[in-house]
């Protein structure tokens, strides 16, 4: 009995091919089978065409219809083996003799285990030896599989389960699932056939770092290979000393003479592939330029925490209990990966606005590897949303990619999960408007309970040293009721108090933009149900003070999807001042703390105020009173360091002070 394609559900066979194939394959005419003696399934249809199928997968699979691949009459032939009855391979003689009564074996779904081993399930790949890897893939792949692992790589494993025994594993550059348990004719990924086979012997062996050093947790990220290289520098010397400046001179002291610097900080670390790092110096520089040029966006607190974020990565990879390199630093990110056919959801846009240049990233949900990829574009000039949205991206506009469903196969996906459209295959890219049905999208994409959400939250890595995966927490969100709609006049933010079906409460909060002027006026239309029942809000996740916090980029209210930043300013007269923002006690002592240390980053360690010493010793105190003494310690560290420390130890007892605050206001 040829178990592995009685394990194959519906939506194996449309992962290994597409879900057209096999709608079209299922009205295909039954073919006669038959099975040989070395286990190859023959089908023979009415019209002329003969499949086989020996064992090894699909790709094995042969038919004499001339089509290139895997066409219809495979898949035909493998459901028509799964409504054989149970004796047919078993007892074939008496199957020539006469026909057998019995009741046709079902189609197995991923609940219900294929053979009597399944009582040793979940099977984990990591079981999979070197030696089956080079048959699968080749002496060649295997070779740069090995060469990866030595400089070392971080992957997201996901366990099969006796609900679930899918084994899947989540890679800088692919998804690869295993659906047949113990078959590596059956390993799917979302890479071109044959591009990236590699990533399969990379799955492998994270799963055997996962049984080894984590056995039985179902979801775990795993460091695989390398060297954690502690005490032997960073490679962030130049970028250390770019954040040292901006600290001793503040943004309000430094004009344009710095670009030369950061445009050299910034060659020197993408020539080195230090892509996190390479990040976050890209946003240090554009809360300079947002200062210099007096754009709302500018944040000094956003300024602070991409220089301690730069000194976070560095005390990383050169502690004596050191983490390995490529997950703090990126440095295994510069890969791109064709993707097979893929059927992208978009979840919405966002217009970013930096001096006269406009970004637009769309978000586009990818099933098949349960993730949410960018595609990104720029535009020079000063038009806002509604005027991009006419734009034209590949054969479309901005405004149709935003709220339509993409099915594509000339994707390139980045290790950082942007997205491009290749030039030489566009034609083979369908847009069809999206009606927000986003209630299909994988578990680990939509949100249906706030409080697993926030759990969901507490267990990723600290945030100054986590990888800088685009949209990593972007989400759908499902809205159950909408309780309260507030303006706030000086911050120019809309705050909406959503609820969920069991009565957990959540933020959408929108800030105003001159890049996307009609951001809130069409996000209050939506909220207060003048467009009709909101179903799901998109948009980035976090916790700010304990609670919630959601960054709309879509709504799919009625029957489509809207894109606040998209739309033209309507005046909709929805927007009602709020009172400030009230925090508890100890949130609000927190916040207070890191705006005072984050003054440092906008005046500079030079220019600071005479008061601010004495402000500084009243926030410890305030510290010390409510029970956080570590915090209180830190920053009465930092400012018996001014009095008679050097720069580089007033430096550090600031990285030490912010850090302390920062990573305490993510957990609180």
């Amino acid at each position: 009995m040829r178990t592995d394609l009685l394990g194959l559900t519906t939506d194996s066979l449309a992962a290994l091919t597409n879900r057209g194939l096999v709608k079209r394959a299922g009205k295909e005419p039954a073919p006669e089978v038959r099975t040989d003696a070395d286990g190859t399934v023959h089908g023979s249809f009415p019209d002329g065409p003969a499949a086989a199928l020996p064992t090894g997968g699909l790709d094995a699979a042969r038919c004499t219809c001339g089509a290139t691949g895997v066409c219809r009459h495979v898949i035909a032939v493998i459901l028509a083996y799964q409504r054989l009855p149970a004796e047919a391979d078993a007892l074939p003689e008496e199957a020539d003799a006469a026909p057998v009564e019995a009741d046709p074996v079902p189609v197995k779904t991923h609940a219900e285990p294929v053979e009597a081993e399944a009582e040793h399930l979940p099977w984990s790949p990591g079981q999979v030896t070197d030696d089956e890897l080079t048959a699968r893939i080749g002496a060649r792949l295997m070779a740069a599989a090995r060469r990866t692992r030595r400089s070392g790589f971080t992957a997201r494993v996901r366990r099969a389960t006796f609900a679930d025994p899918v084994a899947e594993i989540e890679l800088a550059t692919a998804t690869v699932r295993f659906l047949i348990p113990g078959d590596l004719g059956f390993v799917h990924t979302d890479t071109v056939a044959g591009t990236r086979d590699d990533v399969i012997a990379l799955a492998v062996w994270a799963f055997r770092v996962a049984d080894e050093l984590h056995p039985g947790i179902p979801e775990v990220r795993v460091d695989v290979g390398g060297e954690a290289q502690a005490g032997t520098g960073s490679g962030l010397e130049r970028a250390l000393g770019l954040a040292g400046t901006v600290l001793r001179e503040g943004a309000a002291h430094l004009g344009r003479g710095l670009d030369a610097t950061i445009a050299d900080v910034q060659r020197h670390l993408d020539a080195a592939g230090l892509r996190w790092p390479l990040l976050a110096v890209g946003d240090l520089a554009e809360q300079l330029v947002s200062y210099r040029d007096r754009g709302s966006h500018y944040r000094p607190e956003l300024l602070a925490s991409h220089i301690a974020e730069l000194h976070a990565r560095h005390r990383a990879v050169t502690r004596p209990d050191a983490t390995l390199r490529s997950s703090v630093l990126g440095t295994a990110e510069a890969a791109e990966t064709p993707l097979r056919r893929a059927r992208l959801e978009s979840l919405g846009c966002r217009i970013r606005g930096l001096g006269d240049q406009r970004t637009a990233e769309v978000y586009l949900a990818h099933s098949d590897s349960a993730m949410v990829l960018v595609l990104r574009r720029q535009w020079d000039g000063d038009d806002d949303g509604a005027a991009l949205a006419r734009r034209r991206i590949a054969t479309s506009t901005l405004a149709a990619l935003a709220t339509s469903t993409l099915v594509t196969e000339s994707a390139v996906r980045s290790a950082s999960r942007t997205v491009r459209l290749s030039t030489g295959r566009v034609s083979k890219t369908a847009v069809t408007p999206s009606r927000g049905d986003w209630n299909e999208l994988p578990p680990s994409l939509l949100v249906t309970d706030f409080a697993a959400l926030s759990r969901e939250l507490d267990a990723l890595p600290l945030r100054p040293v986590r990888p800088r995966v685009e949209a990593e927490l972007v989400r759908v969100v499902a809205v159950a009721r909408v309780e309260a709609v507030t303006y706030t006049p000086g911050d120019q933010r809309l705050d909406a108090v959503v609820v969920d079906q069991a009565g957990n409460t959540a933020t959408v909060r929108a800030t105003h933009t001159a890049a996307a002027p009609g951001r809130l006026d069409s996000l209050a239309t939506v909220l207060a149900g003048e467009e009709g029942e909101l179903r799901f809000v998109s948009g980035v996740v976090g916790r700010t003070a304990g609670g919630i916090v959601i960054e709309p980029v879509g709504l799919a209210v009625g029957g489509r999807v809207v894109v606040p930043d998209l739309q033209p300013p309507g005046g909709s007269g929805r927007l009602m001042a709020g009172e400030n923002d009230r925090h508890e006690p100890l949130t609000a002592a927190l916040i207070d703390t890191r705006d005072l240390i984050a003054e440092v980053a906008h005046h500079g360690l030079s220019h600071l105020p005479p008061t601010y010493d004495d402000r500084l010793a009243a926030a410890a105190r305030r510290l010390t009173v409510l029970g956080l003494h570590r915090i209180a310690q830190a920053v009465t560290a930092f400012a018996a360091t001014r009095t008679h420390a050097g720069d580089e130890a007033i430096e550090q007892a600031w990285i030490d002070a912010y850090l302390r605050l920062e990573v305490a206001l993510d957990l609180n």
